[in-house]
This record gives C-alpha cells, structure tokens and sequence, in this order.
C-alpha cells in the first residue's frame, strides 16, 4: 500500500461519505440530486452539448491531420492485442449494460414518444433509429477516443504517468504534481465511481426485471437487486484480481460472443428483411441527421428541448462519466497503434456495431409493435419500464425461456466487463499510472463501486442513477476542453522538434 497517493485518499474520504449520505438519509440525497440534475439539465444543456460536438471534431481532425502517423509509443512498437481482441475489450468496457438495458427500450421510446411529429406515426418510425444512433455513436466514441488517446499519447510516447492530470503536462508542467493535478486525478475517480455504479444499477435492475420475468415469485425490488449486486461483484473482483491477461480479457472476448450469438439468435428467427432494410436506411438517415441535431438544443423541432433534456443531456453526462475509466482502459491496451489507426477504430468500428445492435434489437420490438401482437410498450409501463423491453421481445420469438437466460447471462457478463476494467482503471489513478496496481487497491474500488449503486438504487432507484450520472459528469466535461488544447499543445511540441 506505500504506491497510494493524495488522489486516493481524497477520493476515497468523498466516496466513503457519499456512500453513508445514501444509506442514512436517503430520502434527503434523493432530493438533492434530483434538483442538482434538473438545474445542470435546463441551464448547462448547451454546455454539455457543445463539448460533446467539439470533441467530435477534435478527434476527427487528429485523425486526418499531419498527427495521425505518430504512434502511440516508440516507433518501432506493434500493438499487444489482436484487433478482434482490442475491439473485443474496448467494446465490452466501452459499452456495458446499457447496451442491453437500452437495446430494445429506447427505439420504441422514440417511436412512441418522439421529439417531432405524432406518437407512432411515420416519421417517428422512421426517425427511431436514427435517433438512437446519434446517443450511441459518433459523439459517444469520440468522448472516449480523446479521453484514451491523450492517456496513451503522453504515457507511451512521452514516458509520463498513466493518470489523468498527466496529460496536462504541456499546458500546467509541474503543476500536475500538486494540488491542481490532485483535483483533476480526484475528479476523474468520482466520475467513474458514479458512472459505473449507475451502469452496475441499471445492471441489477434488469437482471431482477428478467428473472422476475422468468418467474413473478421472484420479488422485483430494492432487496433483490442488492442480493444481485453483491452476487455479481464477488464474480468480478475473481475477474479484475486476476489481471487483464487472464479473467478481463477472456471475460471481453465471451461477452463478445454472447451478444453475436444474441444478435443472429434476432436476425434468423425475428423480421429478417425487415431489419437489413432497417440498417440501411436508419444509417443513411443518422448521417443526414447528423449536422443538424447536433447543432440544435432542441433537435427537429421546437418542441424536441424537453426530449433533450431527458434523453441526449443523460447521455452526454453519462458517457463524460464513464470517460476516465474507459479511457484509461482503452489507451492501456492500445499501445502500438498510430493515432489514426486508433481514432479510425475506436469511432468507426463500435458506431457501425451499436447500430447494427440498436437495429437488430430496436427494430424486432418496434416492428411487433406496429405490424404484430405489440404488448411489448405496454410491458415498458408496468411498472418494471424500461429494462422489461427485451424479455417482451424475446417472449414473442422461438425458445423465448432460453434466450431469456441467455440475455440475463450476458448482462451479467457486461456488468463484470465494465465494473472489473474501472476498478483496475481506479487502481492506476490513485497509484500515480501503475499499469498493474496491487489487488487490495483494486478490491477496494471494487467495494466501493458497488457500495456506491446500492446507495444510488436505495435512494432514488432509477431516477437516483440518472442524477448521479448528470451531476458527477459536470466537472470532468469542463476538464475534457482543456484536455484538448493540452494534447493539441503536446503534439504540436512534437512535430516541431
């Protein structure tokens, strides 16, 4: 324990004290965080929007610029991972569970519920996908690519520390080895503790809406989904102490399997052509979308401010919470790449996949929804919402009790995946960048991550881990500008030698 640093100590004392807010005066929590995330969401929404849309930019002008050759490490370096295993890892950290969670519930929420036209009209079935595209792509594995980039950049190529502060060397200089960079490295921790321990709620709340599912004995509940949680956790501390050659990456590579087989279980027995008809044009129609709503704070129309509010600025917030540990995670294992190869992959590849995922699953609800039995908008809203979608779904194709099982299994398999790649990523912030931090460090973060959601579920369930998110995210996206210029400084440095 003589590797800990100052970030630890901080972020540990804040977490500690968070966690016992929850516990002992939740009702009170549950107030605060609700008004904290209305107020960011109606007076900061341009804020997050517009660092969102920057960073995009940002990223995709480094790919095509003079930079883009540099490699992330000696030139002579190759990559450690194969490409189906670094997509497999990235994939798996990047995306976790609400990629489950959201797969069907989210296209049929924009269908029903749209930001522009009638409630299950054309349009907004034309309009569903696209929609979820723009949340799920781009814009998302830009946040990351620049989180991981900067990381990998400054700690391969330039010998520095693998912490956050670290890549605001060329901006601050010693400073990062004070009290400034204490407050970014602190920062960071808070934000994956929150954002994680919102997926890992969201994570036991569908994992207990499937196996009530399964069987309405089971109680679906706060009780439930804490037994859940502690279940889930002892499987991923096994996975995160056993280092990232051993349990992380063959738990990303089974996960990635499991959603493939998820996905052909869908297009062979669901509406085939319909769903390759579906991709096709939702694609297009994203890519046309895409300039407009991402310039527009109430996206196709003047009355789309409350859909972004609740939808887009959950998002944003999300994703720039997640960014820290995701972004650590993803520059750990891509060492060798060139900035290009690496920009090129982490956008291209997850966007095209979270699309295919969104149509695949998305489309099948929404076409039983329009041309079939439907009940699955119903299932939505009887009081499980949201995380019911799929296991209605899946009741209305073959073998519907097995792939049930199979859907709750790799949900599973994603809450380890995302909560064991933080955990290691929280370990190497709060040990100044150590690539292998001791297990006790790891087991500790691991604790605290799940303290941290049974807090959130407890205090305000579903509503409580969306304000979490919201509020944990505000300061790291004001972090991330200041990245940018740093990194734009620090390669500039580079080309000028």
């Amino acid at each position: 324990m003589k590797k800990l640093t100052p970030v630890f100590y901080v972020s540990f004392s804040l977490s500690i004290m968070f966690i016992l807010w929850g516990a002992f005066a939740p009702g009170h929590l549950e107030s605060v965080a609700t008004n904290l995330q209305t107020s960011l969401q109606v007076k900061f929404d341009w804020l997050y929007h517009l660092i969102v849309g920057m960073i995009l930019l940002f990223v995709i002008y480094l790919a095509f610029s003079k930079y883009g050759k540099i490699k992330l490490g000696k030139d002579n370096e190759e990559p450690e991972y194969s490409t189906f295993s670094w997509f497999a890892m990235l994939f798996s950290a990047g995306m976790g569970i609400g990629l489950v969670f959201w797969g069907v519930s989210e296209p049929l929420s924009h269908f029903y519920e749209p930001p522009i036209g009638e409630a299950q009209s054309q349009i907004a079935a034309k309009n569903a996908l696209p929609l979820t595209f723009f949340h799920w792509g781009l814009h998302l594995w830009a946040i990351y690519a620049l989180v991981a980039l900067a990381l990998a950049y400054f700690k391969f190529r330039r010998n520095l520390p693998g912490t956050i502060s670290a890549t605001f060397y060329p901006l601050l200089g010693e400073y990062v080895r004070g009290p400034v960079g204490i407050m970014i490295d602190t920062f960071a921790v808070l934000a994956t503790v929150f954002g994680v321990a919102t997926s890992l709620g969201f994570g036991a709340i569908q994992i207990n809406g499937g196996l009530h599912y399964l069987d309405n004995s089971i109680p679906y509940g706060f009780s439930t989904q804490f037994v859940i949680i502690i279940g889930i956790t002892f499987l991923f501390m096994i996975s995160v102490l056993s280092g990232i050659e051993k349990g992380m990456k063959w738990m990303s590579n089974i996960n990635m399997i499991l959603a493939i087989l998820l996905l052909c279980f869908f297009v062979s027995f669901g509406p085939t052509s319909f769903l390759f008809q579906s991709f096709a044009t939702s694609l297009g129609r994203y890519a046309a979308l895409l300039p407009k709503i991402n310039v527009s704070l109430a996206p196709l129309s003047h009355n789309g401010s409350q859909w972004i509010h609740h939808w887009t600025v959950f998002y944003w917030a999300w994703w720039i919470s997640w960014s820290p540990f995701v972004g650590s995670f993803i520059a750990r294992i891509s060492k060798g790449r060139t900035i290009r190869e690496f920009i090129i992959g982490v956008l291209a590849a997850p966007t095209v996949f979270c699309a295919l995922w969104f149509t695949i699953l998305g489309g099948t609800g929404t076409y039983f929804e329009r041309f079939g039995n439907g009940g699955i908008w119903t299932a939505m809203n009887q009081g499980i919402h949201a995380e019911n979608a799929l296991f209605a779904t899946l009741s209305q194709l073959p073998f519907s009790t097995i792939t049930i099982i199979v859907s709750i299994i790799l949900i599973g398999t994603f809450f380890i995946t995302s909560a064991d790649s933080a955990t290691f990523v929280m370990g190497m912030q709060t040990t100044n960048g150590m690539l292998q931090p001791p297990n006790q460090i790891k087991a500790i973060w691991g604790i605290i991550q799940a303290a941290a959601a049974v807090a959130l579920l407890w205090s305000g369930g579903l509503n409580g881990l969306q304000s979490a998110a919201i509020a944990s995210a505000f300061p790291f996206a004001v972090i991330l500008v200041f990245m940018m210029i740093s990194l734009l400084k620090g390669l500039r440095e580079e080309r000028g030698k």
